[in-house]
């Protein structure tokens, strides 16, 4: 099971991230090692890129939505807020990063079909890898492996915001997904169909963001910023990221701040 340079690099940025929670560790770790996941992963990318030219969607993608979902939820954690486990005092915020790990990890495996409805695609697809990740970590716990399946399956079908959410995980994973837009992304689609047709200005507008930073913000505690090379980016940022907070049960936690480089960046909400 060969992996890019890219993957390796964010797989071990995750780790990092992951330090003080043994099981997510070795949630994480048996997902990553999972072969089946990784071919479905890779094929979702080949539709999405080489078929549909789309962006990526592929196993980089999913490992990076996943590493700015943990970033995200460790910043609530420290700063005292509970997850929505936590505050119906159903499940720990171990169970909470669980499903968001799980979430990211299989959000887009629908592209593996097609764009149209591939979150409820993503669902049928991730479903028996989650379980038996879950009996994995957690062969003698039913009500942890209910939960955390419950919690992922939601963040999995909301990631569009097509549908409404309701908890903090969910919602978590919906922001992270809108926050995986660089240049990077559109990199191979670029290369590839160099014939400007229907859509592009997805593209386009993600080969001009440089640079997305997570980290604790001043007003709320979670501040994002972005730097991009051209306006056309700011399309990325309005029609996407900003669609995607609107919807998330997150919101109230996030503040945006973006701008051209070497602007003044404008604050999108505080």
């Amino acid at each position: 099971m060969m992996k890019s340079v890219k993957e390796v690099s964010v797989e071990s940025k995750i780790l990092k991230r992951l330090q003080n929670s043994p099981k997510c560790l070795e949630l994480v770790n048996y997902l990553f090692k999972d072969a089946e996941l990784q071919e479905m992963q890779d094929y979702a990318n080949n539709v999405s890129i080489k078929r549909l030219g789309y962006n990526d969607h592929g196993p980089v993608h999913m490992r990076q939505v996943t590493a700015n979902a943990i970033k995200m939820l460790n910043i609530l954690h420290e700063a005292g807020i509970p997850t929505s486990l936590e505050i119906e005092e159903i499940g720990t915020f171990e169970d909470s990063m669980c499903a968001v790990i799980l979430a990211g990890l299989m959000h887009d495996l629908g592209m593996m079909i097609g764009r149209e409805g591939h979150e409820q695609m993503s669902v049928i697809l991730a479903k028996p890898i989650l379980e038996r990740a879950v009996m994995h970590i957690f062969p003698d716990d039913l009500h942890r492996r209910t939960v955390i399946k419950s919690v992922a399956i939601e963040a999995i079908i909301g990631h569009m915001a097509s549908r409404r959410i309701h908890s903090i995980e969910a919602g978590i994973i919906l922001i992270a997904d809108g926050c995986d837009m660089t240049k990077g992304r559109a990199r191979i689609p670029l290369a590839l169909n160099t014939k400007p047709t229907v859509g592009d200005i997805h593209k386009y507008s993600a080969n001009a963001i440089d640079r997305i930073s997570i980290h604790r913000g001043e007003k709320k505690p979670i501040r994002i910023d972005i730097e991009m090379s051209g306006e056309v980016g700011f399309f990325q940022i309005e029609e996407v990221l900003i669609t995607k907070i609107n919807m998330s049960p997150s919101k109230k936690f996030v503040e945006l701040y973006a701008g051209v480089e070497g602007e003044e960046p404008k604050c999108y909400m505080e």
